[in-house]
Order: C-alpha cells, then structure tokens, then sequence
C-alpha cells in the first residue's frame, strides 16, 4: 500500500520537482530545509547522483547533516566518494556523536582514519572516545551532548545554564546533578526546574534517585530500562558513577528494531544479517542459510531412518503411512508454538530464572488438554481410514506427540538460555525437526505395541 508523504509531511513534491528540473537548486534547497529529515532523504533518493549532491549541497547545514544519517550505508559511501574533503569535513561535524560514531564504525580502518582526521579537535576526540567502547555496549550509543548542574547552584544560574548549554544539546527535558568529580547525582526535569522559586537551590529539588546504566553494559539493557521505568533519555557513566553522557530513546528503538530483527532471522533458521537485505549480497543470503539447512538436513536424515527402520510394519498396515505427515506436522506445528512464546517471555522479561520450572509445568498442563483435543479429533480419522485399531494408533500416538512437543518447544530454549545463549537459536525449524523425530518413534512404537 502506498501511503501520500506530501500530506504527512507537508511535502510539496511538485514544487520541488519543478525546481529540480529548471535547475534552481538554491530554491529547492530552501524548500527541502524546511522538511522533516526522512522525508528529505527519501526525495533526495528519488534524484539522480549528480543532482542529489547539488541539492544536498545547498541545504542548512543542520538538516544536511541530520538527513546524511538516514542514508544507508551504501549511499554514504557513494556520496563521501563525490564530495570534496571540506565537505565531507562539515557533514561529520554537524551530525550527531553517536550518528557519527554508527557511520564509521562500518568503515575499514583506513577510511576510518582518514574521516577521523578531517575533523576538529573536539570532535575527534568525543568521537574517538566512544569508538573505544565494544561494539555492543551502551558506550557506542552515548552522546557527551547533555546538560548538567550543581547541586548548590540557584535555580536562577541552572536556567542560565540550561540556556547557555541548551542548544548543543541533545535534549533538555532532563537535567542531570553532578558534584565536582561530574560523579552523577539526580536527574530532574526541565519542568520541576521551571516551576521552582529563582533563589531556591538545585538541592531542594533533588529527590537523589536517577535511572542510569554504565557504558560497558549491552545495549539490550539499556532497552529493558527505558521500557520498564518509561524514560525519554537514559544517562551512562563509568563504573564509578561519573557521568559521561546519555542515551536518547530513538537511538535505543533502533537497537531494539535491530534485536528484534536479528531474533526473528534465528526463529527462521538463518544467520543474523549484519546489514539491511537489500544491501546484502546473493553470496552472503547463501551463506547465511546453508549452515543452518545443512544441519536441519543431517537431522531430518535422522527422521527418514526412523522411518526405514519401521519399513516392515508399514508394509502390513500400509495405512499407517498415511497419517506420518499428519502426525509430524502437528507436533512441529505445536512444538514451534511454545517455543514463540517461551522466547519472547524470555525476552521481555516475563519469565525469571527461577520460574523456568513453573513455564515447564503450565506448558505440559496445555500439552495435556492440546493433545487430548486432537487426539480425540484424529480418531475419527483413523476410524474412517483404517477401523477401530488404527484408530487407537493414531489418537494415542497424536496425543503423546503432541504433549512431548510441546515441553521440547518449551524446554530448549529456557535451556540455551541457562546455558548462556540466545534462545532465539532454538527456531521453528529446529524444533520442528526434533519434533518429526520424536513424533515418528512414538508414532511407530505404539503402532508395534498394539498392531
């Protein structure tokens, strides 16, 4: 479905077509200056090479360099090739830390180098700064771009501050209180600060509770705090408290955006893609599946000499072959099942280490009533298609299957994650495929028992 950005955004496109064809890039660049950054990125797309960079060119250095960060990495790469150094030099300068700090840390360490030097004192040194910090951590999110009082200021010299400081911010909603060591004392909101007298001080407003997170801790967790405690901006200190700057909220969707985009490629039995699909490669979309169907076809092979080793009694009752498919499917179908839920629980938190015991035990609970209600529904089947044994066969080997797939599905990934990994791992295909080979040995031992 195709959604109208011009009444969204307050696009003109045609005007800015008109433009671009007479060739007034001066106007169009006005124009554009006064669009939302996504929606000036995605016209700038929409332009040939030689007339996305004359455009981009004559926009406010602000909006140039908020919407360099909304290209993908590719179309940087192309861009920085086209640009002279200066210009290069002024979009690295005017974007964000931690926007500046995601766009090299893609780069070979050469090109790193040379961006790196193009930059003031300053900048490259906040940016080298947070370059330090594992990939991972909250540290590459962090911007040093935050404002900070004293505990014995007036309220009057914190708005003074808050002025002086404000612009070059990256939000002002919060104010943090630091001692002389920049050790982190409070957050206080801009609000509070505002409403309070112009002689009361800093500290009597101070409740001494802040949320904060320190820099060498995952991303992830940083996630989980600001879902849990409903926060707009997150600061990051050291292990000793000083501060060292905050994490803004867009930042921290994007990193779930990413977790979650990388759990649902495990839950599809493929490797987590280290960039955006259109920009992956066909020898890289290989490589990130044939590892895994490789080892789903090794245990699938297991599946298929299960079935060879029952090749006699599948010979007497032929029927019994019939209802394998039906069998397999639905214990992989339920096994896949509990394994989406026990994975997201585990992922939102929702089940604590010590109530893994608890999830297993309502998991067999609803194996139990699941596999009652489709065994008693497959017996019909196997009454119409092969008499009153086989239907005995079927019911029972249905409800067995279905209540063992249901604690495997349930079970694997509680057990990845006591063992220290990600339980998304454990995907649909996998369980399914353990599935099918427990499915088919209780299939086949009952029918031996009873047959």
């Amino acid at each position: 479905m195709d959604f109208d950005t011009t009444q969204k955004s307050g696009l003109d496109l045609e005007n800015l077509n008109s433009l671009v064809t007479r060739g007034d890039f001066e106007s169009a660049g006005r124009l554009l200056s006064r669009t939302p950054a996504p929606d000036a990125a995605e016209f700038l797309l929409t332009l040939d090479a030689p007339r996305f960079i004359m455009l981009l060119r004559r926009l406010d250095r602000d909006t140039a360099a908020e919407v360099f960060s909304y290209l993908d990495s590719r179309q940087k790469d192309l861009l920085l090739a086209s640009l002279t150094d200066e210009e290069v030099r002024r979009f690295l300068t005017d974007m964000e830390p931690d926007d500046r700090v995601d766009f090299l840390h893609h780069l070979p360490g050469q090109a790193i180098q040379r961006l790196i030097n193009l930059l003031g004192p300053s900048e490259r040194k906040e940016t080298l700064e947070i370059l330090g910090f594992p990939e991972e951590s909250v540290g590459r999110l962090l911007t040093p771009r935050y404002v900070a009082v004293r505990p014995d200021w007036t309220i009057q010299r914190a708005i003074e501050q808050i002025r002086l400081k404000g612009a070059g911010s990256e939000t002002v909603n919060s104010i943090y209180v630091t001692d002389g060591r920049w050790k982190l004392l409070d957050s206080i909101e801009l609000r509070e600060i505002i409403l309070a007298g112009p002689e009361q001080r800093i500290e009597n407003i101070m409740d001494y509770f802040v949320i904060s997170i320190t820099a060498l801790r995952d991303r992830e967790e940083a996630v989980e705090l600001v879902s849990r405690y409903d926060l707009e901006v997150l600061p990051v200190t050291d292990d000793s408290g000083v501060l060292l700057g905050i994490v803004t909220f867009d930042d921290l969707f994007d990193v779930a955006q990413d977790e979650f985009t990388e759990d649902f490629h495990q839950s599809g039995a493929v490797l987590p893609l280290k960039t955006s699909y259109s920009e992956a490669g066909v020898w890289t979309l290989y490589k990130r599946r044939v590892l895994w169907l490789m080892m789903l076809l090794g245990i699938n092979i297991i599946s298929s000499g299960v079935v060879g080793a029952n090749e006699e009694l599948i010979g007497s009752f032929i029927t019994l072959a019939f209802f394998i498919p039906l069998l397999i499917a639905s214990g992989g179908n339920t096994g896949a099942q509990s394994a989406t839920l026990i994975i997201r629980a585990l992922s939102m938190g929702d089940i604590k280490p010590g109530e893994w015991f608890r999830a297993l035990m309502k998991e067999l609970r609803v194996g139990v009533l699941l596999g009652a209600t489709l065994g008693a529904v497959s017996s019909f089947l196997g009454l119409f298609r092969g008499g009153l044994e086989i239907a005995m066969v079927i019911s029972l080997a249905m409800a067995f299957i279905i209540v063992f797939s249901n604690i495997i599905g349930a079970a694997l990934p509680l057990v990845l994650m006591r063992l220290g990994q990600d339980p998304a791992v454990s995907s649909s295909p996998l369980i399914t495929s353990l599935a099918d080979i427990l499915g088919l040995l209780i299939y086949f031992a009952i029918a031996s028992a009873l047959l």
